[in-house]
């Protein structure tokens, strides 16, 4: 199974959201579509910008719980190792692994 951190931003250098999921595809879609009640529908947060995969939940869940606890300076910088231009993932066709259903 996978799971994932990532990170989502209203635009770039914008607001900033860190969440795990065991279906990043899914979980980006419904931020997209204003499903996930809360902060990032109130900041309208819909952008994936950065994303790591973890075979072992507990290792997802402490990487998130980490994030959560940098500094908004070291969240950017994390982004823009992989995506300087801070493109939206799911717009620009990454395909994320699914577990067979």
């Amino acid at each position: 199974m996978h799971f994932f951190v990532y990170i989502m931003a209203n635009n770039r250098n914008g607001v900033l959201y860190v969440g795990v999921t065991n279906d990043l595809q899914r979980r980006a879609w419904e931020h997209r579509q204003g499903l996930i009640e809360g902060f990032t529908s109130k900041y309208n947060i819909k952008k994936l910008v950065y994303f790591e995969q973890y075979s072992d939940v507990k290792q997802a869940i402490a990487r998130e719980k980490a994030l959560k606890l940098w500094a908004r300076k070291k969240k950017k910088w994390l982004i823009e190792r992989r995506n300087p231009e801070w493109i939206d993932l799911v717009e620009a066709g990454y395909m994320f692994p699914r577990d067979a259903e």
